[in-house]
């Protein structure tokens, strides 16, 4: 079932009474908003359409769905007419039929003979009505566009449906689809009939999904291949969880399709629809690296697939199993437990993540695993579990509808969480206030009621002047904070010296705006947050998630549908690998390391003792392993010497190891610093679950089989584990699961069955037969008083601030087409033909002050290193800053940032740090993508 616009649900909820009528001579009854159309569909009535699609508004154009009703003149669209009581119906009179099949045959007159696809629902309905050869002439052909790389239009097939526009139009709100002229001569055109390629479609395909005749389609030919099969799975990229189906032919995924998720009922991004021919890559790694005696390690090395085999040589999986294994023993031993450290992945499934730790935990001796969560959410995190007493959201994101108001800051949801977009921009089409608050001004914000572009690293200033309003104008919810929180005479003190008026120069929002938009929050009935990392990536990221979560409770907006917090999760499964224990201070379920009770009960789950102290966190393991603490690491899935702050200084990190472990699917930076690399499954060559940002655990199903001598990462998990003297005996996935949850109490009624069955299952669900709860805190906070907490929050500047050296601030992230390093999106052929060169968003002002054009090369220098790469005018940006992708090889750019961290969440400041930008440089060069030699081969 699609989602429900309000106007839709407010139907499905009332109270109005079933309607009786008549279809075909049976007495049949319809919902109160069920059409004539449906109904038909329901009662097993063929009734041909072509512009009526599920989850889009009717439109009535086609008239392919014409029925006659008894006593009217003339015959009506069943998609947009409603039944009323006593009504007669006739689907398949000869009136009816006859207007049927003269739309089709009309239609198929203007048919290209050669189809676009084998879906064509025109030759469906026309062969299921007996539609013969058309009798009228057609309409002059329409040269093809194929000027997208992901998308050709093949408008001789439109029969202008307008599904296409209500897809970008209404689903996804990108508003590029339209048709234009009237008459004979009305056509699809996009934006002001621009060719496809040129145009402001960002390749989302929920118009090739919604097109019924193939005149919008995938760039290849690959849907007119027949697939083998099709597997059920979800989305390997953001933490929206989009569940999809694979189709299949000869162990190669032809193409893509939405399926109806809990969180994305069809729609998919750019990334889930186009970017999954990465798996087929030559550069996939085949067989298991052993570096080659002699060759050094190196921080500044320059990664060359051509030259591959000159630093690594192929071993068997016997050998480089007991090497990958025996040194980590041996350092172990030696320099003791502490010695060691493992990255996992958010990548990877839950089970993979749960065996990593608990791998690390009891294989190595120590708490020091984490994964890129630390780089994420880690404050935000930090921030909740203080706050509220949990790490996870509130409320989905499809709740957002039930919102009155939503504030969306330090978030890029359209290029971060596109389908999560789509459902924001659906609420205010719907009549909810949105609020975007940022230092970049995105597309979101052309749907804003107010769009704050404050100064950037001036967040606390804001907030703490939102809260100010809302105490001093008596705005807050008295009862709620007397029944349900503790310290709210503490923030009350915090805030009175943060008004609108004070804060107005340091955040550069007008105090008048300030009030607006406080006010419209703390009034509403229901008020939602969404925050991403530009609230986290900070060293104040846990201060700021603190006012967040301090404005939700002295409002009493949390704890019922259309409210709360939303951190939006960066990765596929950044929740489910947290919620498993991949992070250094905390078991599984956020049980803490150093708690005695915790401690004795994996203590008897494992079966041996364990560390009880905290581990070291990503940053802090790099810092250790200079002053020779740390000596061996094994990561799994993880990038650090692309995605960890003041990159180099990762490299030599890395590079200085004893021995280091990768497992991967290709040679990444980081692996090519290893010792030994184990070639991995990739996203759809495993079966596992994966938790998503609304706290949903989904199954993701296997859809291939690796290539070569590539095995199963948990294959890969459990042979380490035996080498590192552990006893596993685990036969499937599913019994990986089933030791999770009952380790983890939130997923305890969470069956591998029900999964197989439901494919999804939201947690907390404590007791199998639960459905399952998508909002949470309704009744008290998970705290050990049962209330939430307020934190107060002072102003703390940036670690590194602008000066005459380095008057500019660079604030990275990433971008549509290409997710985390770029390792597995940049080896996708759509995805990179779109994005294919670093680029740098500069001001058009400020590069115009540079004497610079938008595609010149610019150099960005920092006090760690400078990058080159291409300048790309954006008037989103704001003067003064400089965005950039943080995906390009060959323009690192966490080169640049600056590894210090939070104090409470230790998390780096990626968001901001000072730099200089130069006019010119040498252009940068992809030197470690595009054909390359097959590894292994």
């Amino acid at each position: 079932m699609n989602a429900l616009t309000r106007a839709e649900r407010a139907l499905v909820e009332s109270t109005e009474p079933a309607v009786t009528f008549t279809l075909n001579g049976r007495e049949v009854s319809a919902q109160p908003g069920e059409s004539l159309l449906k109904v038909a569909q329901r009662e097993g009535f063929d009734v041909p359409h072509l512009c009526y699609k599920d989850g889009l508004a009717p439109a009535g154009n086609c008239r392919a769905c014409m029925v006659e009703i008894q006593g009217e003149r003339v015959l009506a669209p069943s998609c947009c007419r409603y039944p009323s009581p006593g009504m007669a119906v006739q689907t398949e009179s000869e009136r009816a039929r006859r207007a049927q099949r003269t739309v089709l045959e009309l239609l198929q007159s203007d048919m290209p003979e050669a189809g676009y696809t084998r879906h064509n629902e025109l030759d469906q309905w026309s062969a299921r009505l007996e539609v013969g050869k058309p009798r009228f002439a057609p309409r002059e052909r329409v040269a093809a566009d194929l000027s997208h790389p992901a998308i050709a239009v093949n408008l001789d097939a439109c029969i202008q449906c307008t599904r296409c526009v209500r897809a970008c139009r209404d689903e996804q709100v990108n508003d590029v689809i339209g048709l234009a002229l009237r008459g004979d001569a009305a056509r699809i055109v996009f934006d002001m009939d621009d060719p496809m390629g040129a145009s402001t479609c960002v390749a989302c395909g929920e118009c090739v999904q919604a097109c019924p005749t193939g005149a919008l389609m995938p760039a290849r030919d690959a849907a007119l291949a027949v697939p083998d099969r099709q597997v059920e799975s979800v989305c390997p990229y953001c933490g929206v969880g989009c569940q999809l189906t694979y189709n299949v032919k000869d162990n190669r995924i032809l193409y893509v399709e939405g399926r109806d998720g809990p969180a994305n009922h069809e729609r998919l991004c750019v990334k889930g629809r186009y970017g999954f021919d990465y798996v087929q890559h030559p550069q996939r790694l085949t067989v298991p690296l052993i570096r080659r005696e002699g060759v050094p390690k190196r921080g500044d090395f320059v990664m060359d697939p051509d030259h591959v085999m000159d630093v690594f040589r192929e071993a068997t999986w016997e050998e480089a199993l007991a090497l990958a294994s025996g040194r980590l023993v041996q350092i172990r031993d030696t320099h003791g437990k502490r010695a060691l450290a493992g990255f996992g992945s958010a990548k990877g499934s839950n089970e993979e993540a749960y065996l990593f730790q608990k791998l690390v935990r009891t294989g190595f001796g120590s708490n020091n695993v984490d994964h890129c969560t630390r780089l994420c959410h880690a404050s935000s995190v930090a921030a909740l579990l203080e706050g509220i007493g949990s790490g996870a959201v509130s409320n989905p994101v499809m709740d957002v509808d039930r919102a009155e108001v939503v504030i969306v800051i330090g978030a890029n949801p359209t290029v971060n969480h596109p389908v999560a977009a789509s459902w924001i921009k659906n609420a205010v089409k719907n009549g909810t206030k949105l609020i975007v608050a940022d230092p970049r001004r995105s597309d979101l914000a052309r749907f804003a009621w107010r769009f704050l572009q404050f100064t950037p690293d001036a967040d606390v200033a804001l907030l703490n002047a939102m809260m100010h309003v809302i105490v001093t104008e008596g705005l807050v919810n008295q009862d709620f904070i007397d029944s349900r929180t503790i310290g709210f005479d503490e923030l009350r003190r915090n805030v009175a010296a943060f008004s609108p008026e004070l804060m107005a120069p340091v955040c550069g929002i007008d105090a008048q705006t300030i009030r607006e938009v406080a006010r419209a929050y703390a009034t509403s009935k229901a008020s939602m947050i969404l925050w991403g990392m530009g609230v986290s990536q900070h060293v104040h990221g846990t201060d700021n998630a603190r006012c967040l979560i301090a404005l939700a409770l002295m409002t009493g907006q949390i704890g019922r549908p259309g409210t709360g917090l939303h951190p939006l999760r960066g990765q596929n499964n950044v929740q489910g690998a947290s919620d498993a224990g991949l992070i250094p201070m905390m078991y599984p379920d956020y049980r803490r390391v150093d708690d005695p009770d915790a401690i004795a009960s994996f203590e008897k789950l494992w079966g041996m003792p364990l560390d009880r102290q905290p581990g070291l966190t990503v940053v802090e393991i790099m810092d250790a392993i200079g002053r020779g603490e740390v000596r061996g690491m094994y990561i799994m899935g993880e990038n650090p010497a692309m995605s960890d702050p003041d990159a180099e200084h990762a490299r030599e990190a890395l590079a200085a190891l004893d021995h280091l472990v990768v497992q991967d699917i290709f040679l990444t930076e980081t692996a090519y610093l290893a010792d030994v690399v184990l070639p991995a499954s990739a996203f759809p060559e495993k079966t596992g679950t994966f938790t998503n940002t609304d706290r949903t655990v989904q199954l993701g199903r296997q859809a291939l089989l690796p290539p070569g001598q590539a095995r199963q990462d948990l294959w890969i998990i459990q042979q380490m584990a035996q080498g590192l003297g552990l006893d596993w005996q685990y036969g499937s996935v599913a019994d990986v699961f089933d030791e999770m949850r009952h380790a983890m109490p939130s997923i305890g009624g969470v069956t591998w069955g029900r999964l197989q069955e439901t494919g999804a299952v939201t947690y907390p669900c404590r007791a199998e037969g639960d459905p399952g709860e998508p909002v949470i805190f309704t009744d008290q906070f998970p705290t050990a008083t049962g209330r939430g907490r307020f934190v107060p929050a002072d102003i703390i500047p940036a670690d590194e601030r602008p000066d005459k050296d380095y008057p500019m601030v660079l604030i990275t992230g990433r971008q549509l087409e290409h997710w985390h390093t770029g390792s597995m999106t940049r080896r996708a052929g759509v995805l990179d033909a779109i994005e294919p060169d670093p680029v740098a968003l500069v001001h058009p002002l400020d590069l115009a002050d540079l004497g610079g054009q938008p595609g010149d090369v610019v150099t960005l220098a920092s006090r760690r290193g400078q990058v080159s790469l291409y300048a790309r005018a954006d008037a989103g940006t704001p003067r003064g800053a400089v965005f950039v992708p943080f995906c390009y090889y060959e323009a690192a750019i966490n080169k640049l940032t600056n590894a210090a961290l939070d104090p409470f969440g230790k998390i780096p400041e990626f968001k901001y740090c000072a730099i200089k930008v130069i006019l010119g440089g040498a252009a940068p060069t992809q030197s470690s993508y595009g054909g390359g030699k097959v590894l292994g081969a």
